[in-house]
């Protein structure tokens, strides 16, 4: 396997990504970020770092490194995740950073028979942390970032539906799929606030966010009337250079450990989310239904 020179802080040695452009601009900011507090901070050298990622675009082309680790994994496969963790338990020793920043908007199935935005937008990600969990915990400090979105504030979780149709709601025209998209949304942000009570005892600690309005492929399977309808509002979104900090504030600054479990925007924690996303109830029977779904329970 080949590996990638990106520069972290010196706690951080190895790095899971599971979505390609992401890993461009971390691997970038982060540098810049790491040689300016190395100047004021630190006087030995900051570590180089394997990092993983998976992706089917080839990662010297996309990044301008020839030593990026590529994994594949499909999220909409269980078989795919747990695979693809094994690969990594085998061949890594340490993982001290996983960012759950994969997402979509397509209507179907998985290969489990989920809905497709319910199986890749929470439970893709869900099995593949919760798998990665006990190496995290070895590899301690580290942390666990999912990119969620404000849209969660349209969500709902309709437990009795997930649990006899395996999906959100019936339905997949546009408007259902922008809400199921809003739903998985909602999962992400309480899956955060569970997992932090989870790890309490430990020293891996987790975020979400909101990284902003951006620019980036989500919508390339949408129809071509969507397309030509939105194509105008596109010249006003963010860069995904620019809607990366967010997460790079959760996944590096120092200091923001008693947070975990916090929801964030605009590279701070936002302490007035609305009370669905701090449901104690809901939280742990959304963990319970995915670890039945996931054959964990």
């Amino acid at each position: 396997m080949v590996l990638t020179q990106v520069l972290f802080l010196p706690s951080y040695h190895s790095v899971l990504f599971t979505y390609m452009w992401f890993f461009t601009f971390l691997s970038r900011c982060k540098k810049e970020k790491i040689n300016k507090e190395q100047d004021t901070e630190h006087s030995s050298p900051v570590s180089v770092s394997p990092v993983l990622t998976s992706s089917l675009v080839p990662c010297d082309q996309e990044t301008g490194n020839n030593q990026v680790i590529l994994l594949q994994l499909d999220l909409a496969s269980l078989k795919s995740v747990r695979s693809f963790v094994e690969n990594v338990l085998r061949t890594e020793s340490r993982l001290d950073l996983l960012i759950n920043n994969a997402g979509l908007m397509n209507d179907g199935k998985t290969q489990e028979g989920f809905g497709m935005i319910f199986g890749v937008n929470h439970l893709g990600h869900f099995l593949l942390t919760v798998l990665l969990l006990d190496r995290l915990k070895a590899s301690g400090p580290s942390r666990v970032v999912t990119v969620a979105s404000r849209g969660y504030e349209y969500g709902k979780i309709d437990f009795n539906c997930l649990t006899t149709h395996r999906d959100f709601a019936l339905g997949d025209n546009d408007y259902q799929l922008f809400l199921k998209y809003c739903h998985s949304k909602l999962c992400n942000v309480l899956f955060t606030y569970e997992l932090a009570k989870r790890l309490q005892d430990s020293n891996v600690t987790c975020y979400s966010l909101h990284p902003g309005v951006i620019k980036t492929e989500i919508g390339r399977n949408a129809k071509l009337w969507m397309k030509i309808l939105f194509a105008p509002v596109s010249l006003l979104l963010t860069d995904a250079e620019s809607g990366a900090q967010t997460t790079l504030h959760c996944a590096l600054e120092q200091g923001i450990e008693h947070l975990s479990g916090h929801y964030f925007t605009h590279c701070a924690p936002l302490l007035n989310v609305m009370p669905k996303a701090r449901d104690d109830a809901a939280a742990k029977k959304l963990w319970e239904l995915s670890e039945s779904f996931c054959g964990l329970s």
